[in-house]
């Protein structure tokens, strides 16, 4: 694995933006036509939808609330820690394109103030699974940004260099991440649009994490081993929220999230050791 991947190869072009804008435009016009525009307006189109999908996706509770919770930053990046070691220039475009989407949903939630489902319906009409989340931050969805902020940069880096592989690839890549996104509508937290609008703003944050990173070195110490005891200390803080977590609501997505993190630990210890 080339431990300094060339961003230069993989810099997406600005076309590649085109479509997510030209998406986004077209769901503003489609809630100007329905007269959705406003909040109960936004509500009221998409009741039926929320109700449908929370129902007939929400059969395999158990499995839903471990997939969902990929789009917990804490959960998906624990996975990728071992990429530090061979691919630092992967995790700096994950650092960019992270903190960008974590701006986007602050800020959007706190502009539109959008009722969760648990807030504008009555909650016992359909399935919450986990923690029944009645706040005005439904809109956009942060886990549907973090996933596809994630796999969007995944999905650059790691592309197949042969262009018979790239559709299946994307199409694979896409699909994953839309089923990761939807269970937050299936777990009662979200509704559908809050979902495909946070994913299509994931995908424009990891493609301007990719971009920045080709211009700009921003995280120059991910490649100093220097550093390394400062990963080390930031797995562990990681690990501890971890366990905390098993204790709390034992899920299987968190003793494997744990498991990475221990096993990243471990080669990082080795080779600063050996240094």
């Amino acid at each position: 694995m080339n431990k300094f991947i060339s961003i230069s190869s993989i810099k997406p072009r600005y076309f590649t933006f085109a479509f997510p804008l030209g998406l986004l435009l077209c769901i503003f016009f489609l809630l100007y036509l329905f007269d959705s525009l406003s909040i109960k307006g936004y509500i009221h189109l998409q009741k039926e939808w929320f109700y449908f999908i929370n129902h007939y996706v929400s059969q395999h509770p158990e499995l839903l609330f471990n997939l969902t919770q990929f789009g917990d930053a804490l959960i998906f990046l624990s996975f990728l820690t071992l990429f530090i070691l061979y691919t630092p220039k992967l995790w700096e475009s994950l650092l960019t394109g992270s903190l960008i989407s974590m701006v986007v949903a602050l800020l959007l939630k706190e502009l539109f103030a959008i009722p969760r489902p648990a807030k504008a319906f009555d909650y016992k009409t359909f399935h919450i699974i986990g923690e029944k989340l009645s706040g005005s931050t439904s809109f956009p969805s942060g886990h549907s940004i973090t996933i596809f902020t994630i796999l969007t940069i995944l999905m650059f880096v790691f592309a197949p260099k042969r262009k018979s592989y790239k559709i299946s690839y994307v199409i694979t890549t896409v699909s994953i991440g839309l089923l990761f996104a939807f269970t937050r509508v299936a777990v009662g937290a979200h509704y559908p649009l809050d979902v495909f609008i946070g994913c299509v703003l994931g995908y424009i944050s990891g493609l301007l994490g990719l971009c920045i990173t080709h211009k700009y070195r921003l995280w120059p110490w991910i490649y100093n081993k220097k550093y390394y005891p400062l990963f080390l200390l930031l797995f562990l803080s990681c690990c501890i929220v971890l366990i905390w977590r098993i204790l709390q609501e034992n899920l299987f997505i968190y003793y494997c999230a744990l498991g990475s993190l221990c096993y990243s630990s471990y080669k990082i210890t080795k080779i600063y050791v050996q240094k």
